[in-house]
């Protein structure tokens, strides 16, 4: 049984491959992060070892040693990290890494009919790598499939995806998510509505919201951090920009991951001054945002929600934090004293 959510149309051609004996050697599976893409490659694992007549069952030894990490012949290679702080926690997935690969490669499965290779975040691969890969790809040998994850196939190698079968995995409908986590994971309805909206389509984001509730008060508190700011002086908010100036020096990923999350509040604003308030995201935050909407003029929700994204942008190509934070905060809304908003 394919424990992916949605995807019928990828999980089709999958599956067709298996009946007709037609498994490419290298898969490339492109989508946003928490798409579903590492599930998928599981279950792809699953049914090529698998012994049932149905593959993949998932309830068979080889299923779940898979779904364990624990099977001999399926190997998940992954980001290296460094220290948790600082630009040397996300680096490249190395040439030694690759080399461990390459030297199973030609060796016969060991417990199950097929060697796996399951490379996630292939984006992370360095150029030495990605070289030593190609002539692995150019001449596959029997009985070996690799799979290849990545959420940003423009940084990808040309060479690495043309020898690939490419399959492309979509944000999924918001009430498919929905009902997976009520009927799945036993979500509560009001909080499966709320994570499934907050997802973006993204399903395994969704379901980690679900099992961890830190992360959705890591979320609340973010966003009545942003509130504040908004709603405070020009004092106030470069005092809080040399904050996220210092939390960007040591963990850039989680400015973006702020900036990202007052982008999609903007949007929200946008979206009920233009009558569409039904297709909003932070629905358990209506009443603020309603407020909000009726405080600025279009014209100034257009140009915030531009100059957040020119924000992002600017720091992702390494220009000064500080002056990118600095302006954006410049070009806040002027409205008045914003309402902390409570769940």
């Amino acid at each position: 049984m394919w424990n992916v959510i949605g995807h019928e149309l990828a999980i089709s051609l999958l599956q067709r491959g298996l009946e007709k004996g037609t498994t490419a050697h290298a898969y490339l599976f492109v989508g946003p992060a928490h798409i579903g893409k590492m599930t998928l490659a599981i279950n792809l694992a699953q049914a090529m070892n698998c012994g049932s007549s149905d593959r993949p069952c998932g309830v068979c030894d080889s299923c779940r040693r898979i779904a364990e990490g624990k099977h001999a012949d399926v190997q998940t290679i992954k980001l290296e990290q460094g220290s948790e702080t600082g630009e040397s926690a996300r680096t490249r997935i190395s040439v030694e890494q690759i080399d461990q690969i390459l030297h199973s490669v030609n060796l016969p499965p060991f417990e199950g009919k097929y060697k796996v290779f399951i490379i996630d975040g292939l984006e992370f691969l360095s150029v030495a790598a990605a070289n030593r890969m190609l002539k692995t790809l150019e001449e596959p040998v029997g009985n070996v499939v690799f799979i290849l994850l990545t959420a940003n196939e423009s940084m990808v190698p040309a060479t690495v995806i043309s020898r690939c079968q490419r399959i492309e995995l979509f944000p999924l409908a918001l009430p498919l998510i929905e009902k997976a986590l009520i009927t799945r994971w036993g979500v509560e309805p009001e909080k499966a509505r709320l994570l499934s909206r907050l997802s973006a389509g993204c399903p395994g984001w969704a379901v980690t919201m679900a099992k961890d509730s830190v992360l959705l008060q890591q979320r609340n508190d973010w966003l009545d951090e942003w509130l504040e700011v908004i709603g405070a002086d020009f004092d106030r908010r470069f005092t809080f920009v040399a904050k996220m100036t210092e939390r960007y020096a040591q963990n850039r990923e989680i400015v973006q991951q702020k900036l990202a999350l007052l982008l999609n509040w903007w949007r929200d604003v946008l979206l009920i001054k233009v009558g569409n308030g039904e297709a909003i995201t932070n629905i358990d935050r209506e009443d603020t945002l309603k407020e909000m909407a009726a405080d600025c003029n279009l014209t100034q929700i257009r140009q915030f929600i531009g100059s957040v994204e020119s924000a992002m942008s600017q720091l992702r190509q390494n220009v000064n934090p500080q002056l990118a934070l600095e302006v954006l905060m410049l070009n806040v809304p002027e409205r008045g004293k914003v309402k902390r908003a409570t769940l």
